[in-house]
């Protein structure tokens, strides 16, 4: 890679993600990190997976044709010439599953003498991506005790299966699962699948919108009846990682009832992620659900607000 200040730098080109490169040299125990608004040139004979601001995705090579244009010379064959600012992802694509993976963890944990209370928390996160088509899941818990009062427990994770269209239009496929002291749910488990598009999606952020229907099988810690639904939604998700090591993700999703009529749930979150040395993050998140029709003797919302630091792979 050439950068703009002409100092140049050689090495196994891994990636670039929400504007950072990460090339490996053999000279340095650790990666470096390059913003892409930087380099100036860049030549490569590894294979990819790229994609554009389009929403178009390749596989191939690439070298640099003039300061603002790349070819992209693609495995099926042929090449193509983009703008720099059109690449807004790529990652080495070998047929090992390590090269296509990620993953996070975060712990939490407090103590205060005074009553005993201890509070404890995990986050995690693992993704896989292909060349067209991704799939994630998280797993989230926090737990709370102390004298003379009733343990706490709130419990959340799922699975999302997303098919690459053209034009940044995706079909997303979810599972999530929720269990949760304070609503006094028991599990609620939530199936939806429907139709989405990235209505931004740069080296600096990107913003999709997506809806469809679910449908939710909930059972509670109560007497009342298990409940069976089914409900709309529409959700909105922002993620801006251009702002230094600070990264911000949030997710807004509303459920409007359809067998259920006048009921309505409403699901947000947001994690900010401030990168540390060593693969090393803080993180500080905040989770609301809230239910206008809660089980008899629930409340209508419940939030968590959850710190933590982990590590990412």
């Amino acid at each position: 890679m050439v950068f703009k200040n002409n100092n140049i730098i050689v090495g196994e080109i891994k990636s670039m993600d929400r504007g950072v490169i990460t090339i490996e040299t053999d000279y340095s125990d650790t990666d470096f990190k390059i913003s892409w608004q930087d380099v100036l040139e860049i030549y490569s004979d590894q294979n990819y997976l790229i994609t554009l601001t389009s929403g178009e995705r390749h596989n191939g090579s690439f070298s640099t044709d003039s300061p603002k244009n790349i070819i992209i010379r693609r495995t099926e064959g042929g090449t193509m010439d983009v703008k720099v600012n059109e690449i807004v992802y790529f990652k080495t694509y070998e047929n090992d599953i390590w090269s296509r993976l990620s993953a996070s963890v975060d712990f939490s944990y407090s103590f205060t003498k005074a009553n005993n209370y201890v509070q404890t928390g995990i986050r995690s996160s693992v993704g896989y991506v292909a060349s067209s088509w991704s799939a994630s899941g998280n797993y989230n818990l926090i737990r709370s005790n102390q004298d003379d009062v009733e343990p706490t427990r709130r419990e959340d994770g799922g699975l999302n299966y997303k098919k690459f269209l053209p034009k940044d239009f995706y079909l997303p496929v979810n599972y999530s699962f929720l269990s949760n002291t304070e609503q006094l749910i028991d599990l609620r488990s939530t199936f939806s699948a429907g139709i989405g598009k990235y209505i931004i999606h740069t080296n600096d952020s990107y913003f999709g919108v997506e809806s469809g229907f679910s449908y939710v099988n909930e059972i509670y810690t109560t007497e009342d009846p298990k409940k069976n639904s089914l409900e709309g939604y529409v959700g909105a998700e922002l993620n801006l990682y251009d702002i230094g090591d600070l990264n911000l993700l949030t997710r807004a999703t509303i459920y409007p009832g359809i067998t259920e009529k006048g009921r309505w749930r409403f699901d947000y979150n947001i994690d900010t992620k401030y990168d540390l040395p060593w693969d090393l993050y803080v993180k500080v998140g905040f989770t609301l659900n809230f239910d206008n029709q809660p089980v008899t003797g629930a409340t209508r919302a419940d939030y968590v607000f959850q710190t933590g630091i982990g590590w990412e792979l």
